[in-house]
């Protein structure tokens, strides 16, 4: 009980540290993705917000400065636009592009202007893109101009190949209105190169990176793939579970599953900060091994001590035990050794003397109830008690056994009783008795009650029985003619009959036959006494 109360603490406390382990490790590797994620989002938001206000101050300018749409108020228009967009530009880090179109249906000669820096040497004129070619009807054609047209509001566009240029950009582009009326679009295109390179610069553990994605989950950017060259039949499915309200999200990409963190990037895409689960897993995996191994040495270190002091305990426990064991059996002869002076030494020295007791309590007891008071042999209800045992022993050994029963009987103890008292009757008595304890005096020998015996012959005494027999006689007849008083002279009828498995089946089968014999060779004594007086 000790060792499984040791068990029990010491798997319950591992538990709670496992437990509390796994949580706590789960919330630090959830708060590290959402601190780099933050972190992420800040820089690119910072960027992103970089390029909306320069693009927003452009749009104010704009719509401040227009004073009217004629072509010479409009071109004088666009080139105080075109300076104040400069500068605007210049300020502003990793602009590709930047832009002032105007709407074919206001000017058919004032087209504006775009302005390029492949090369990162400085912005230079390039010729404007022809937007009567395509049909401004159709947002998925030219999609700087007819995206926030249609939809009159300022908007971050998707990456996508700018014209002429054949380069992955994403554009914040603003619609420009005079009195109500669409005029046109003022925008700055970034290099998709420069935000890939703010998200691939977001790192964690071996496997951890960042990506981007829309709110449908479409990739915009993922460092393990080339988004450039996915197609309407080429694009990924979205992971499921990508795509979720909940600030962590759980994913399988690639067969391996993984965790990250999303916040929204105010160009309304998303940004996920990405780890394998069992990388984030791994330190605390190892952890909770090192617990379970340090528990499992604990454990067997305090288990064996507990062995070790209850066995000290329990030991002397399990020997007082067991000798109470033997007592109920009715055995008194045990030994114990332990002395040592505290509670269980006190309770074996009690238990020592009470056994003590006991023993000759039942000793008085079975003299008292087996003995019998005149003659100080043992009376019938021992006789049935040895005929019980014996009985028992002859089942065990299914008949093979070798004994024999002789019974006795006290002629003319009457008469002795009617003519000289009861007291002579008994000195009879104890006489007669004397006489078949002395000549089986290895043979437990029985008063049945009134003036019969009886005696059960095993080993020698069994093996002797036919001379032991003829010297009882013998004795008999030299006392009765030593001795002049008649309860002195000890006639005692004797039949002995031997165990035959053959015919006999119990024990009681045996004592019948020598009763049988008993009462025969009575009769006969008598006859012959009866001749012998004629």
């Amino acid at each position: 009980m000790t060792v499984c109360v040791v068990v029990i603490a010491v798997t319950t406390v591992s538990l709670l540290s496992v437990l509390f382990i796994t949580r706590t490790k789960h919330r630090e590797s959830d708060q590290l993705l959402l601190l780099l994620c933050e972190t992420g989002q800040r820089n690119l938001d910072y960027y992103f917000d970089s390029v909306q206000k320069s693009v927003g101050k452009v749009a104010d300018f704009v719509e401040e400065d227009l004073d009217g749409l004629e072509p010479e108020k409009l071109q004088a228009h666009m080139d105080r636009v075109d300076d104040y967009f400069d500068v605007m530009a210049y300020k502003t880090n990793g602009v590709l592009t930047y832009y002032y179109r105007i709407d074919p249906e206001i000017s058919d000669t004032v087209k504006g202007f775009w302005y390029t820096n492949l090369d990162g040497e400085g912005f230079v004129q390039h010729e404007v893109t022809d937007i009567t070619r395509y049909d401004t009807e159709d947002t998925s054609e030219l999609v700087w101009f007819t995206v926030p047209k249609y939809r009159g509001e300022s908007i971050w566009l998707s990456p996508y190949i700018t014209d002429n240029l054949d380069v992955r950009v994403i554009s914040y582009n603003v619609p420009i209105y005079y009195e109500g009326r669409f005029v046109g679009v003022v925008g700055i295109e970034i290099d998709y190169s420069t935000m890939a390179g703010q998200v691939e610069s977001i790192r964690l553990y071996n496997n951890g990176y960042a990506f981007l994605n829309d709110s449908e989950g479409n990739i915009i950017y993922h460092p393990r793939m080339d988004v450039t060259t996915f197609t309407e039949e080429t694009t990924p499915d979205v992971p499921e579970g990508l795509i979720s309200d909940s600030t962590f999200l759980r994913y399988r990409f690639q067969g391996v599953e993984r965790k990250a963190a999303w916040l929204p990037l105010c160009n309304g895409m998303r940004l996920n900060v990405s780890m394998p689960v069992s990388e984030s897993n791994g330190d605390w995996q190892r952890l909770i091994l090192e617990i379970v191994m340090a528990s499992l040495v604990v454990l067997l270190i305090l288990s064996t001590l507990a062995m070790y002091f209850t066995g000290q305990i329990t030991k002397p426990l399990q020997e007082l035990t067991e000798a109470a064991e033997q007592v109920d059996k009715g055995n008194y002869d045990f030994v114990l050794d332990y002395d040592r002076d505290d509670e269980v030494g006190r309770l074996t020295d009690t238990f020592k003397h009470l056994a003590g007791h006991m023993k000759e309590h039942i000793s008085d007891l079975n003299r008292r109830v087996y003995v019998d008071a005149l003659t100080s042999v043992k009376n019938k209800g021992a006789f049935a008690r040895s005929v019980e045992e014996l009985q028992n022993q002859l089942v065990d050994r299914r008949g093979d056994m070798e004994f024999a029963v002789g019974i006795f009987d006290c002629d003319d103890l009457k008469k002795i009783n009617d003519q000289f008292g009861h007291e002579k009757g008994d000195l009879y008595l104890k006489a007669s008795s004397r006489l078949i304890c002395r000549t089986f005096q290895h043979s437990p020998v029985f008063r049945m009650g009134g003036d019969e015996f009886s005696v059960i012959l095993r080993n020698d005494d069994y093996q002797n029985r036919e001379a032991l027999a003829e010297q009882f006689e013998r004795d008999r007849e030299a006392l009765c003619a030593s001795t002049e008083n008649k309860w002195e002279q000890v006639r005692v009828s004797i039949g002995i009959a031997v165990y035959d498995p053959k015919t006999d089946k119990s024990v009681q089968d045996t004592v019948h036959r020598a009763d049988r014999i008993m009462y025969e060779n009575k009769r006969k004594t008598k006859d012959a006494r009866k001749r012998k007086f004629k």
